[in-house]
């Protein structure tokens, strides 16, 4: 299957460097969403913005939180799902939770911004659990103990109502990765990516390795990232270290990944071009194509 749907991009602070290396690709900041007449055609880009890319633990469904809301982008059309929220931060437990900050769009009465909201139903409706009106997460993951979050603040929370926050010896997180497997979190910054073994209680400040923009875990043990300047590294000890795949690709705005049942890795990546697929077999990462 060939996965290329139109998306625009979201912008974030970074380093001269990588901005330099993001600024051909046109980003787009995002605000809050645009009313829209309900007679209206669907945009050619249904997303406006992808701002994560999840792959649900218990169905493989992958799932994207955009601009527009969440949508299912299994198939090759995209599915939208639930309410029209500009989904900002996304993040989903191992029980099927789904954890989301952000902004209200047209037609709901959620709070701007969102602060913590959750769905037991997949996405379909969201309910506010903590710092309505306050905080608007641009970073979330969960891991099998703890969701973390980033809106100026890192913070964690066990049951989504009372926050911790964390520091002052941790990161300023581009994006924070984690899997609800495991208690390991990174965070991608712009002096290389941090390392959490306990939920992002305490960290470990870069010590070599790459510095990669974006990442995601395919399994408890396995991450794939990406460098602005769009090397893809791969890690098998849960970021403890990490090997190029001598692969360069255009640069995400967000990707996912997923260990396969044949022991490949799908990854997801969020580009310009579109939602793009490709597979990892342990030795060459190839672009899936019709």
């Amino acid at each position: 299957m060939s996965s290329t749907l139109p998306i625009l991009r979201r912008t974030r602070r970074w380093s001269a460097t990588a901005i330099a290396a993001l600024a051909t690709l046109g980003l787009a900041a995002c605000g809050e969403p645009q009313s829209s007449s309900a007679d209206a055609p669907p945009p050619a880009n249904p997303y406006g913005h992808i701002h994560a890319i999840t792959i649900e633990e218990s169905t493989q469904r992958v799932l994207l939180a955009t601009h527009n809301g969440l949508f299912d982008a299994t198939d090759t059309v995209p599915q939208k799902i639930g309410p029209t929220i500009d989904l900002m931060g996304f993040t989903a437990a191992s029980d099927g939770t789904f954890y989301a900050s952000g902004h209200p769009g047209p037609g709901t009465d959620l709070p701007n911004p969102l602060g913590l909201t959750k769905s037991t139903d997949g996405g379909k409706s969201w309910t506010p659990l903590s710092l309505q009106g306050e905080s608007d997460f641009h970073a979330l993951t969960v891991t099998n103990d703890l969701i973390i979050g980033y809106d100026g603040n890192l913070r964690s929370t066990v049951d989504g109502r009372k926050w911790s926050d964390i520091g002052p010896m941790s990161p300023t997180p581009y994006a924070l990765v984690g899997n609800p497997e495991s208690t390991v979190v990174l965070a991608t910054t712009e002096e290389g990516v941090w390392r959490s073994l306990d939920s992002g209680k305490t960290w470990s400040a870069p010590n070599g390795g790459p510095r990669l923009l974006t990442a995601a875990f395919a399994d408890p043990m396995t991450i794939v990232g990406v460098t602005p300047e769009g090397s893809v590294h791969l890690s098998l000890d849960a970021g403890l270290s990490w090997k190029g795949t001598g692969t360069e690709v255009d640069q995400p705005a967000a990707m996912g990944a997923t260990r396969t049942a044949d022991g490949n890795i799908s990854v997801w990546m969020a580009m310009d071009r579109g939602l793009v697929k490709f597979t990892y077999d342990g030795t060459t990462l190839t672009e899936e194509t019709k």
